[in-house]
C-alpha cells in the first residue's frame, strides 16, 4: 500500500485470533488463552507453532495496551484516555500474568523443547521462560497493578507543570530553552522559575517515590529476593552482568569521565568569564553565541531527520517516512503532554510511534535521532519469527538509539547550513555525552542505594542523594544558596519513578555507541553495516554476541572507558 509516496509495510496476516478481534475485556482475551493451556501438542512443529500463536496474541494485546499508553500520555488531562489505560492494567493485565505463568510451564515441561534449542532465538527464549517462572508470584500480580497506577502520576503531575515568564505560559521544556539565552539575568530567570515550580510538588513527589519503594521492595521480598534491586537485576534478564559490574562502571566513570567534567566546567567559567560558574550557565554558549535552533516547526524537524537518514543509507530515511505517513509522530511540546520522549514499539503493526517534546532546540534534533534509531531498530527486527526476539534488552535498545546519534553527525548539516553553527552542534553534542555518563552513574547508584535501603526516610535520601550527586559532578559549579534546588534535582528523573532500574543501559549502551561511532569513522560502510547487523538479531543471541555483531565489545572497564573517551576527547579537538 502507498501513501505519501512511501509504501506502508502490510501488517502480518493473523493465523491464530480472527481478522476481526480487539481488544475489549479479559471475558473476550480467555478463550485464546484457553486454547494455549489446553492444546495438546505432539511434536517439535507443533510446539513451534504454539510459540507463534501465543507470540501473535501477546504482539495484539501488546500493541492494544500500546495505543492506551500512547493516547493518555500525549493528553494526561483526558480523563477518559486514562481511564482507558486504567481498565487495561486493572482489569486485564491482572489476569494475564497467572495465565502467562501457566503457559510458561506448560512449554517447559514439554518434551519437544529440547529440540527447539538449535532454532534461531529459541536458546534466549528457553532462558527467558525459565527465567519468568522463577520470579513469578501470584501475590505480586496486584502489586505490579498497584505499582502501574502510582508511576503514572508522575506523568500527570510533570505534565501539568507551567511557569509563566514574560506574560506567557511555558510548559517546562520550552522554559528550559531560555537557559540558553545569552542574557544571563533571563537565563537566572528561568532556572529559577522552573526549579521553584519543581519545588511545588516536592513532597507529593516524594511521597509517591516512597510508596512507589515499598510497593517494589515487598515484590522482591514474595519472589525470594534480598531486595527490589536483586529481583529487578533477574526480573530484567540481566544474565550477561552484575550488580558489581555497575559499581565497576560508577567507578571508572569517578575516575576516568568527572576530571573531564571539571576541564570543561572551568573552560566554560573563564570563557564566560565569571567569577561563578552557577547552575544557569551551564547550557549558554560560552562565546555568545545564541542558542542553536536547528529547526522552526516539527514537520521541518520531521522532513530534515527522512533526510538525514536517507543520506546514511535510503532504507533508514524511508522508515522515518512511513511513520510520518501513518501518523506515528507526535513531536511538539504543549500543556497537558507527558514529559519526555520515547519510542513505543507496535508489534503486531510493526511500525513503532515517537513520542517527544520539541520546542526547537539542539536537544530536541538529537532526541529525533536517538528515538529514530529506535524506530529503526523496531523495523529491523520486525520479521524475527516472534514477539519475543523483537523486543531486545535495554542495553542493545540503546545500542541502537545512541550510536544512531553519533553516526547521524556527518549530516547535520541538513540542520544546519552555517559552518561555525555545524562544528558548535557537534562539539555541543560530545560535550553532552562527558555529562551524560556521570548522570547515568549518579541516578544507577541513588537506586542501588534507594532499593538496598528501602526503610529510609526522607532526610536520609536527600543525604544520599547529595553524596552520590557530588561523587559525579563537577566541583567547579557553584551551588550556593540552591542547596534545595541541587538537593531534589533527582525528581526530574522519570525512570526513577516509572521504569526503575532502566537507566544504567545508557551507560552502557553509550560506550558501545562510541565504538560504533569510532569504527564508522574509519570506515563508514563496514561501520553502518555492523551498526544493522547487529539490530536486526533482535533478542535471539546475547548482548555480548549483539555488541560482537557490530564489531565492538561489551566492556564497562576502566581500561576500555578511558581508551573510549580519549577517543572522543581527541574527536572534541578536531571540532
Amino acid at each position: 500500500m502507498e501513501q505519501d509516496n512511501v509504501v506502508i509495510p502490510e501488517i502480518r496476516e493473523r493465523k491464530f485470533l480472527p481478522k476481526d478481534f480487539a481488544v475489549t475485556t479479559w471475558d473476550a482475551v480467555k478463550p485464546y488463552y484457553d486454547d494455549l493451556q489446553n492444546r495438546s501438542i505432539h511434536s517439535a512443529e507443533e510446539l513451534r507453532r504454539w510459540f507463534r500463536d501465543r507470540s501473535e496474541l501477546e504482539a495484539v494485546l501488546s500493541e492494544n495496551l500500546a495505543w492506551r499508553y500512547i493516547k493518555m500520555t500525549c493528553d494526561t488531562a483526558n480523563e477518559d484516555l486514562r481511564e482507558s489505560y486504567n481498565e487495561f492494567i486493572t482489569q486485564i493485565e491482572p489476569k494475564i500474568a497467572p495465565v502467562s505463568n501457566e503457559l510458561n510451564k506448560k512449554a517447559l515441561a514439554s518434551p519437544y523443547l529440547e529440540k527447539l534449542k538449535n532454532q534461531e532465538g529459541y536458546t534466549i527464549l528457553i532462558r527467558e521462560l525459565e527465567k519468568e517462572a522463577k520470579i513469578f508470584r501470584e501475590e505480586n500480580v496486584p502489586l505490579k497493578t498497584e505499582e502501574q497506577k502510582e508511576a503514572q502520576k508522575f506523568g500527570a503531575i510533570s505534565g501539568a507543570m507551567t511557569v509563566d515568564i514574560d506574560g506567557k505560559e511555558m510548559t517546562l521544556p520550552q522554559a528550559a530553552n531560555l537557559l540558553q539565552s545569552t542574557d544571563r539575568e533571563k537565563r537566572e530567570e528561568a532556572y529559577r522559575k522552573i526549579t521553584q515550580r519543581r519545588l511545588q510538588d516536592k513532597d507529593t513527589l516524594n511521597e509517591l517515590y516512597s510508596k512507589l519503594i515499598q510497593i517494589r521492595h515487598q515484590m522482591g521480598k514474595n519472589a525470594g529476593f534480598p531486595n527490589y534491586r536483586d529481583y529487578m537485576f533477574t526480573a530484567m534478564g540481566r544474565f550477561d552482568y552484575t550488580p558489581q559490574d555497575c559499581f565497576d562502571f560508577h567507578k571508572a566513570i569517578e575516575k576516568e569521565v568527572v576530571p573531564m567534567l571539571n576541564e570543561l566546567s572551568t573552560r566554560r567559567k573563564i570563557t564566560l568569564q565569571l567569577d561563578r560558574l552557577r547552575p544557569w550557565d551551564k547550557s549558554v554558549d560560552p562565546t555568545g553565541q545564541p542558542p542553536l535552533k536547528p529547526f522552526d516547526t516539527s514537520q521541518e524537524l520531521t522532513d530534515k531527520t527522512i533526510q538525514c537518514f536517507g543520506k546514511l543509507d535510503p532504507f533508514l530515511g524511508e522508515r522515518i517516512a512511513i511513520m510520518r505517513a501513518m501518523g506515528h509522530l507526535d513531536l511538539e511540546s504543549r500543556k497537558g503532554k507527558a514529559p519526555g520522549g520515547y519510542n513505543y514499539p507496535l508489534f503486531e503493526t510493526g511500525v513503532p510511534f515517537i513520542f517527544m517534546n520539541a520546542t526547537s532546540n539542539l536537544r530536541d534534533m538529537v532526541t529525533i535521532m536517538h528515538e529514530g534509531g529506535h524506530a529503526v531498530h523496531s523495523f529491523l527486527t520486525r520479521e524475527l519469527e516472534l514477539t519475543n526476539f523483537q523486543h531486545p534488552p535495554s542495553e542493545v535498545a540503546e545500542l541502537a538509539s545512541m550510536a544512531m546519534e553519533l553516526i547521524s553527525m556527518d549530516h547535520w548539516n541538513l540542520f544546519f547550513t552555517d559552518e561555525e553553527d555545524l562544528k558548535r552542534a557537534k562539539r555541543e553534542h560530545l560535550e553532552q555525552i562527558i555529562e551524560t555518563l556521570p548522570w547515568v552513574a549518579t541516578i544507577d547508584k541513588f537506586q542501588h542505594w534507594a532499593y538496598e535501603h528501602p526503610a529510609h526516610n526522607i532526610p536520609e535520601r536527600i543525604d544520599a542523594w547529595n553524596e552520590i550527586y557530588n561523587t559525579f559532578s563537577d566541583n567547579i559549579t557553584d551551588w550556593s544558596g540552591l542547596e534545595e534546588e541541587k538537593s531534589y534535582l533527582w525528581q526530574k528523573q522519570l525512570h526513577l519513578f516509572d521504569v526503575p532500574f532502566y537507566y544504567i543501559e545508557y551507560g552502557f549502551a553509550q560506550l558501545g555507541a562510541i565504538a560504533i561511532w569510532k569504527n564508522y569513522k574509519i570506515d563508514p560502510q563496514r561501520g553502518l553495516a555492523g551498526y544493522k547487523n547487529a539490530l536486526q538479531l533482535g533478542y535471539t543471541r546475547s548482548i555480548p554476541e549483539v555488541y560482537e555483531a557490530a564489531h565492538i565489545k561489551f566492556d564497562f572497564s576502566t581500561d576500555y572507558i578511558r581508551s573510549l573517551i580519549q577517543f572522543v576527547r581527541d574527536e572534541l579537538d578536531k571540532v
